[in-house]
């Protein structure tokens, strides 16, 4: 199998970032026309992270979204369960390779976990954070909830995600590229070019705004608003996890 299918099997998704981890953000880079950089910004000033906070990046893949989380103070894990991602990333990084835990003293650790099945415990990190990995889990509330078990009591949830258009002659637009020219575009620049199949009809079958906000109020979180972002291709939605709640 070349690539995954939109079921969401883990071993098929974690398969193929796998193959495609050796020129994962260069493609992204092209595929995105840059825009890629300004989502990450834009997230990171979301999350907020200061000094002595400690950061969850969900589908960290190699580090890239990570890394602004560490420059402003904060201490961030990196995980994915894409070993061949994060393999990269640490690599990248300098590091000395991938953990099956949140140790060490340094800025960032690379940690192998699914996102079903977190493997850290209750109310450990200040903020959670998932960039456009959250329609790939095989359980979008169960994802949620184990991302609310693992925050602090009032500490927040950040997903960047790809969305709806609002306006509806640019989505027309947008899909044509997704369906159409996005697939030869990758072929060109990647080194797995059907996993760019697999992320423009799982672009087009995952909710809207409004609709993942109401996904992630029945998870348990609160407060929930989103913010679109170039023109509603992509949506920052944001939550706190209630300060009386212990999970």
């Amino acid at each position: 199998m070349t690539r995954a299918s939109l079921d969401k099997q883990p071993r098929e998704i974690a398969a193929m970032f796998d193959r495609t981890a050796r020129r994962y953000d260069l493609v992204n880079d092209v595929l995105s026309l840059g825009q890629d950089r300004l989502w990450r910004k834009a997230t990171a000033a979301a999350v907020d992270a200061g000094p002595g906070e400690l950061v969850l990046d969900l589908a960290a893949g190699t580090g890239t979204s990570t890394d602004a989380f560490t420059t402003l103070g904060a201490r961030a894990i990196a995980c994915d369960f894409s070993l061949g991602m994060l393999r990269a990333g640490a690599e990248r990084h300098g590091g000395s390779g991938v953990s099956a835990e949140a140790g060490g003293t340094g800025r960032m650790a690379f940690v192998g976990g699914d996102a079903l099945k977190l493997p850290f415990a209750d109310e450990t990190f200040d903020a959670v954070t998932i960039s456009f990995g959250l329609r790939n889990v095989h359980d979008t509330a169960q994802a949620l909830g184990e991302m609310l078990r693992v925050t602090r009591p009032g500490g927040r949830l950040v997903v960047c995600e790809f969305s709806r258009p609002t306006v509806r002659s640019f989505d027309v637009v947008y899909t044509q590229y997704l369906m159409k020219l996005l697939p030869p575009v990758a072929r060109a620049v990647s080194s797995n070019p059907d996993s760019y199949v697999y992320l423009a009809e799982s672009i087009r079958a995952w909710p809207g705004q409004a609709g993942l906000a109401r996904i992630i109020g029945e998870a348990g979180w609160e407060g929930v608003r989103w913010r679109n972002l170039s023109f509603g291709i992509v949506a920052l939605h944001r939550a706190v996890k209630p300060a009386a709640q212990s999970r």
